[in-house]
């Protein structure tokens, strides 16, 4: 397995002109945490949310949409049986779906949950951290609530290994794997893209993945066909707009909640050039 400079710029930047000529509407099943974070980052991105969990509406609301994001951070007697109706109804229409297995491996309930809806509903992509994939993929993780063991950290020494684990993982589900850390990777069965943008400050506010994977909705609801290559363009956009929201907070002396708004101002701002100029991307083959 050889890392090589990643060359197809030009195909991420059409992701997100597309993003922002198509404008999707993106339907949301997502958790109260971080509900309001997600509708502004869709917002910010030229996309349009609509947010609801209720079972008896989740259906139509999928049939008006061209993506949907199913969030397992809050389940409950409602969320659980919304999340089954809406995934396949999307299935029956064409309509892409990503997953955030938040805390899969923390307890029983969020395993078996996004175990069965792996079993029942087709995904276009699963993006979560390294212990909520590793526990979906293998069975076993020592997830730290929502967090990632540091334990399980992908690092330069286990990138290979890691690659190969989400591979594999991508060919069982058919989807497109993205595990989220210091390190990024998005793999499908063939290959890896292995981005490094990102700051550390954005694990100190709530929402930061539960963004990303609406922006990864977003992207491959505009790219039909390119689930790859517009999740890598999402998940480069949200480091690169780190590392500015970073930047930007450090000026003017805030902290994490001022960091929070300075990063969906970045995702606002953010144009297609800023991929090429700031993006710190390679592949596996």
């Amino acid at each position: 397995m050889m890392e090589k400079t990643f060359q197809n710029f030009t195909a991420l930047q059409q992701c997100w002109e597309n993003l922002n000529r198509r404008q999707p509407l993106i339907h949301c099943i997502t958790n109260y945490v971080t509900v309001n974070d997600v509708a502004n980052v869709l917002l910010a991105c030229n996309a349009s949310p609509i947010m609801s969990a209720e079972p008896r509406e989740v259906e139509e609301i999928v049939a008006l949409s061209q993506g949907l994001l199913i969030n397992v951070g809050i389940l409950t007697t409602e969320t659980i049986p919304a999340m089954f109706l809406a995934g396949k109804k999307a299935n029956a229409l064409g309509v892409p779906v990503v997953m955030d297995p938040v805390g899969a491996g923390a307890t029983r309930l969020r395993t078996d949950t996004t175990t069965e809806l792996l079993e029942q509903v087709r995904f276009a992509v699963i993006r979560g951290n390294i212990s909520e994939i590793k526990a979906l993929a293998v069975g076993g993780s020592s997830t730290r609530g929502v967090d990632a063991a540091l334990e399980d950290a992908v690092t330069s020494n286990n990138l290979p290994t890691v690659c190969s684990s989400a591979r594999a993982f991508a060919r069982r589900c058919n989807a497109v794997i993205v595990i989220t850390g210091a390190i990024d990777l998005v793999s499908d069965a063939q290959q890896t893209i292995v981005l490094r943008n990102g700051h550390p400050m954005m694990s100190r506010i709530t929402g930061s993945g539960c963004q990303l994977t609406a922006l990864i909705t977003a992207l491959i609801a505009s790219n039909p066909g390119q689930a790859l290559l517009a999740t890598a363009t999402a998940v480069a956009t949200m480091g690169i707009a780190g590392e500015l929201a970073f930047t930007k907070n450090q000026q003017l002396g805030g902290g994490n909640s001022s960091y929070r708004n300075h990063l969906i101002d970045a995702i606002c701002n953010f144009t297609p050039e800023m991929l090429a100029e700031r993006g710190k991307i390679t592949i596996l083959d």
